[in-house]
């Protein structure tokens, strides 16, 4: 798991070569009519323990942006590099969270679902996989549930064990596409309060996908906006100054508002009348 940056080395952050680049990727799929491009020359770059966000309407590709960095996709054009390494294939080097939690197996207890890759992959050995899943446990807040099984969990539990089983791997970056967005509204907000909370405890590398500007807003330091489809960069936002408190505030709804028109206007207004200190537009 990356180490908590602190001091000196959060300082310089961008000095460093990125964790991940995506380097003008340009993705495609095929309908029995035509195909389909999702993104046009997309590129950024995630720095090490970066909480980077894809916002974008439904259908930008953001998603399918998403499964490429995981390896499912290649790109019809342009490269994604891990570490330097370009991507070709899956790997457990980056762990996909989806939306959907029921595909936990529902004859395996809690311990047992997260164990389960751990030991799948050949990772551990059965008595270390086991410590691992009970200290992840732990983090997300269900050593209490370890025995338990799955239909006896609500939505919001299963997410947890689906994220605690993610970071057991302990990949080098995660990869969420939309992870709570099927969750009542309540148990989202407390979701995004304890991934949060989660990250500030062990700083791992995140890659959060979704279409809430008020989301994108809380979750992440950076935030990459993706224009309607095919998916292209409209400008990269820096959000590191709003959290779950700023929810309501007069700050936080002008600059959702500001997002807003940046994502659907035609022609988005200049920077310094938007008002973000630091943004970085692209047309």
């Amino acid at each position: 798991m990356n180490a908590p940056l602190q001091g000196h080395a959060a300082s310089n952050l961008h000095t460093v070569a990125p964790l991940l680049a995506v380097d003008n990727v340009s993705l495609e799929y095929r309908t029995p009519e035509r195909v389909v491009r999702a993104t046009h020359q997309v590129s950024f770059e995630i720095d090490p323990a970066d909480r980077y966000v894809l916002l974008g309407p439904s259908g930008c590709g953001k998603s399918t942006l998403l499964k490429s960095i995981a390896g499912f996709i290649k790109p019809c054009e342009g490269q994604i590099r891990l570490l330097g390494q370009k991507v070709e294939q899956p790997g457990p080097d980056r762990i996909v969270v989806f939306q959907e939690f029921d595909q936990l197996p529902p004859w395996k207890t809690v311990k047992q679902n997260v164990m389960f890759p751990l030991l799948a992959s050949k990772t551990l050995k059965r008595r270390e996989a086991e410590e691992r899943a009970l200290y992840y446990l732990e983090k997300v807040g269900l050593s209490a549930f370890a025995d338990a099984y799955p239909h006896t969990l609500s939505g919001g539990m299963k997410a947890r064990v689906a994220i605690a089983r993610a970071l057991a791997m302990q990949p080098k970056i995660l990869l969420m596409d939309e992870p709570f967005a099927a969750l009542d509204a309540l148990t989202r907000r407390k979701m995004q309060e304890e991934l949060l909370l989660l990250w500030e405890e062990v700083r791992f590398t995140l890659l959060f996908v979704t279409h809430s500007i008020e989301e994108a807003l809380v979750v992440g330091n950076r935030i990459l906006l993706l224009s309607p489809h095919p998916g292209r960069v409209r400008a990269e936002i820096h959000s590191h100054q709003y959290d779950l408190h700023s929810l309501g505030g007069v700050e936080f709804q002008a600059s959702a508002r500001r997002i807003h028109r940046l994502l659907f206007d035609e022609a988005p207004e200049a920077e310094q009348a938007l008002g973000f200190a630091d943004i970085r537009i692209a047309y």
